[in-house]
């Protein structure tokens, strides 16, 4: 099982790279697409949707979505840039439903209700994967060489490395016992102390080679990592509880050694819409 996690991981490092660095904006958005296409048919596995009509509906609906989000945001073969401003107002939506989402973690499971039913989860799929989809675009039209997207993905997987290696050795407290009992709030402070170590690299990077950055502009990348380790975290406990609500333990099978894909992206859907609207502000206009 190690040995197939670890050849699937570099393969999938190996294809975002590629992808990241290689495709022109247009493409990259197209390859987005189709990665968001995938995570929706395991969302419909958490909605309870089956192999039938149902599904297919809920997956041509976001595909609807996604070509919406092309039309809406002036994604084109031909563009250089898109709709910032109508990319913002998504990634505030999605950023609004990460916050909201805390109702449903702190009261869990009494509070049950709120959301268990089948159209309510359907519609979180919506509010997670729309946002995420403008939000990874929107980075890669706003630093077109693609560094910003994967500075997203190596700081979700910082929080990740902390969190776990930390929590395996030292955790005790535990963080949220009846959705993942082998989180712990050590745990947390391993993937906030590794996310800021490799945000500090980052930030000196990008005022080296990239932009010169105000001390204010340091602080607020500085502050973006903690946020991006407590959304990661929300982003993995969400997907916990409703996985544990449709009493399964992977999300799908796609990748061998992993699960599925929203197993292995669960914290980058919810740190997307922070991380994007802060680069906005940071980035936007100045490259």
């Amino acid at each position: 099982m190690l040995k197939q996690r670890v050849i699937t991981a570099v393969l999938l490092l190996l294809v975002l790279i590629a992808a990241t660095t290689q495709l022109s904006s247009f493409y990259f958005s197209i390859f987005t697409s189709a990665i968001i296409l995938l995570a929706a048919r395991e969302w419909a596995g958490l909605v309870g949707l089956g192999a039938g009509s149902a599904k297919l509906s809920y997956l041509s609906s976001i595909g609807a979505m996604l070509v919406g989000c092309f039309l809406l945001l002036g994604i084109a073969p031909e563009a250089q840039s898109i709709d910032m401003l109508r990319a913002s107002l998504i990634l505030l939506l999605g950023l609004l439903f990460w916050l909201l989402s805390l109702i449903f973690l702190i009261g869990y499971p009494a509070n049950s209700s709120l959301w268990n039913n089948d159209s309510k989860i359907a519609l979180m799929g919506v509010l997670v994967l729309i946002p995420t989809f403008v939000g990874i675009v929107s980075l890669k039209y706003l630093m077109p060489s693609g560094y910003l997207v994967l500075a997203l993905v190596i700081l979700v997987a910082a929080v990740d490395i902390g969190a776990y290696f930390v929590g395996v050795n030292f955790g005790s407290r535990k963080l949220a016992a009846a959705l993942s009992p082998k989180k712990s709030w050590e745990g947390v402070w391993g993937g906030m102390f590794v996310c800021l170590l490799v945000a500090s690299g980052f930030i000196w990077l990008m005022h080296r080679y990239l932009l010169a950055l105000s001390l204010l502009e340091i602080i607020v990348l500085l502050v973006l990592a903690v946020g991006l380790t407590f959304f990661s975290i929300v982003g993995d406990l969400i997907e916990s509880m409703l996985k544990r609500n449709r009493g399964i333990k992977d999300s799908g099978t796609l990748l061998p050694g992993h699960g599925g894909i929203l197993d292995r992206v669960d914290g980058l859907l919810a740190a997307t819409p922070l991380f994007v609207l802060v680069m906005m502000f940071v980035v936007g206009g100045r490259t």
